[in-house]
């Protein structure tokens, strides 16, 4: 596809712009629920940009186009945006501003801001209204303006929607559930509960669904009322199990596209206030009962599922042990073959053991690639119990295509791997007893000595935030300078969070935790034990390489002294750090310690899972003391 097809479908937007009479209108990555990641029937902003990133806002104006996206994606975005006159704005960079600024800066008098009420939220679509009431202006909301645009456009997601085993799976009743929710509901002075949120949904009524890939989940709306509830989902998702186990929750299953009008036509009560996210309810939510008295603030839901139950934890490290061999044995893989190579002289890492088919031709004794080294991880991952798919695709990245955080090879588009440098692998998956994530980098042979320094000093950020001890009551901004300030005292930083929640079964980003130093809209989330937090920090240097190392922690109860309570982590990942790029000069003490600890503990999980000869004396070989 040329460039010059995003130029000509925006330009067909604006001719439809025109005819509304709309000045500005704004594509966010989003569908009706606001997801991160979203189904192809939503990805309307790739489909007017070639940006295929998991964030990023498009704005659209008479004569201009402008995307603004994050740290993660900044190589990405200027390599796919090159060529169709679309201006990358990096978010959070010096000079830089906002979409809110920029929109404030060009809306003509009384101009119009257009977008689809569906997929903005609450809070953000009302600074577009301030902006436009300034301005004399207004905003036009009632239409997705790319329906009379993009044809072939893929059909709305609908799959089955099955129920999670309440007992072995889910530890907590949906019955219990609720009313834990009703409970703060009240606190709230709320007597009705609205949310479209999809792993709200999910976690609340112990349901999983196959709608959006790499998240089980199912489209569907939520009304929540003092004692029944109605579960907005499409016809073709219903089978005879879920209306029973909802009705009896005391709910029923109404249709997926009444859902709007139920809101604005029903029956409420004089003294009947509505708790709304802002933050997670779209702008279509609101005004589709505007004169209803709200009831404003974070989701109850989030904090719950936030927080792991006894039965979750217990399955969450059952199959992060189970994920950790896997990719140990790949890891393996990938080092044999490059030291095949190396032996022989090679200019590339060859792939002699396995064959696969792309794109119907078969790779057997073909260079080893990114985009097959992903697919061997996932096979691999897939002979997991309880595996159901991955939890995002696999980021298989060698060389400088490390750099871009969220890089994905494909069968066409993907760099032969080499037997020197560095290859970077990002994965996990969804299995019913978790949601895994993962990330290593290792050498694939001759290495420089800044590789070495980079990935010390990452390593050594990973490490002390993992052994953390810190006073119950702290939040992620004030545990973020643990991993990043080794990389700060060499300059170095990256553009991202350090850690992000992880659902269970659900959203492999999950909120309201966070470590990022980074202030957000949201209200910063102090950390409790069950919750379950990324530990990533990482180098990143363009058309060079990049580095990334990713633990998953579970926050537990260190001890109690002079009447405080002081939390610590408990590492549910055990994958060996890469001996051959670490520089024990650049370590102190303690940081040895971390270091040796750790391996000491892979060694000691993993061992027993690996069968192999070779794959055991490796391990022990990459895990020795420094």
């Amino acid at each position: 596809m040329t460039d010059n097809i995003y130029r000509e479908r925006i330009n067909a937007l604006r001719q439809v712009m025109a005819e509304e009479g709309i000045d500005f209108y704004i594509i966010p990555t989003a569908d009706f629920h606001l997801s991160e990641y979203v189904a192809p029937y939503f990805r309307v902003r790739e489909f007017f940009s070639g940006f295929t990133g998991s964030n990023g806002t498009l704005l659209i104006g008479k004569d201009t186009s402008d995307l603004w996206t994050d740290g993660r994606y900044f190589v990405q975005a200027e390599k796919e945006l090159s060529g169709t006159g679309i201006t990358l704005r990096r978010m959070g960079q010096q000079g830089v501003p906002t979409l809110e600024e920029h929109l404030e800066k060009t809306l003509p008098a009384e101009g119009t801001i257009g977008f689809d009420g569906r997929c903005v939220p609450l809070e953000e679509a009302k600074r577009f209204n301030q902006i436009a009431a300034k301005k004399g202006g207004k905003l036009k909301t009632d239409r997705d303006l790319a329906e009379t645009i993009w044809t072939g456009r893929p059909a709305m997601p609908a799959g089955p929607v099955h129920q999670l085993d309440e007992e072995r799976l889910a530890g907590e009743a949906a019955s219990a559930k609720l009313t834990r929710l009703r409970a703060e509901m009240k606190k709230a002075g709320a007597q009705i509960f609205i949310t479209s949120r999809l792993d709200e949904i999910m976690w609340l009524l112990n349901i999983r669904g196959t709608d959006v890939e790499c998240n089980p989940v199912a489209l569907s709306h939520l009304f929540v009322g003092p004692e029944h509830f109605v579960l907005f989902l499409q016809d073709t998702e219903i089978d005879e199990s879920i209306p029973h186990h909802i009705a009896s929750c005391g709910g029923e299953i109404r249709s997926y596209g009444s859902f709007y009008d139920y809101v604005a036509e029903y029956d409420y009560q004089t003294d009947e206030k509505v708790l709304l996210d802002g933050h997670a309810s779209s702008y279509r939510v609101y005004s589709a009962r505007e004169d209803s008295r709200i009831v404003y603030a974070r989701s109850p839901i989030e904090n719950f599922k936030a927080v792991k139950n006894a039965t979750e934890i217990r399955n969450i490290r059952s199959v992060y042990r189970d994920d950790s061999a896997a990719l140990t044995r790949f890891l393996y893989f990938m080092h044999r073959r490059a030291l095949s190579a190396k032996e022989a002289g090679g200019e590339y890492v060859t792939d002699l053991i396995d064959s696969f088919s792309v794109d119907g031709e078969d790779s057997l004794g073909a260079y080893l690639n990114e985009y097959t080294a992903a697919m061997r991880l996932d096979d691999m991952r897939r002979q997991i119990p309880d595996f159901v798919e991955l939890s995002f695709p696999t980021i298989s990245a060698y060389g400088a295509n490390a750099a871009m955080m969220h890089y994905e090879a494909t069968a066409r588009d993907h760099a032969d791997i080499r037997p020197c440098g560095m290859y970077l692998v990002d994965s996990g998956g969804q299995y019913l007893r978790g949601t895994t994530d993962v990330t290593r980098t290792i050498a694939m042979g001759d290495v420089t000595q800044d590789m070495i320094r980079h990935y010390t000093l990452t390593a050594i950020g990973m490490l002390r935030l993992q052994n953390a001890v810190f006073l119950k009551g702290c939040t992620g901004r004030n545990l973020d300078i643990l991993a990043r300030e080794p990389l700060w005292r060499d300059g170095t930083d990256y553009k991202c969070g350090t850690g992000h929640g992880i659902g269970y079964f659900l959203n492999v980003h999950e909120g309201p935790q966070r470590i990022s130093w980074q202030q957000t809209a949201a209200p910063e989330t102090r950390m409790e034990v069950g919750m379950i937090v990324s530990d990533e920090p990482g180098v990143y240097l363009e058309g060079q390489y990049g580095i990334r190392i990713e633990n998953i922690l579970l926050t537990v109860e260190k001890c109690t002294s002079m009447g405080d309570t002081f939390l610590s982590f408990e590492p549910l990942t055990y994958v060996p750090l890469d001996r051959a790029l670490i520089d024990p000069a650049l370590m102190n003490d303690e940081d040895r310690r971390f270091y040796n600890d750790y391996q000491a503990s892979v060694r000691e999980t993993i061992l027993p899972y690996l069968t192999d000869e070779g794959e055991r004396a490796w391990l022990a070989e990459i895990t020795e003391e420094i």
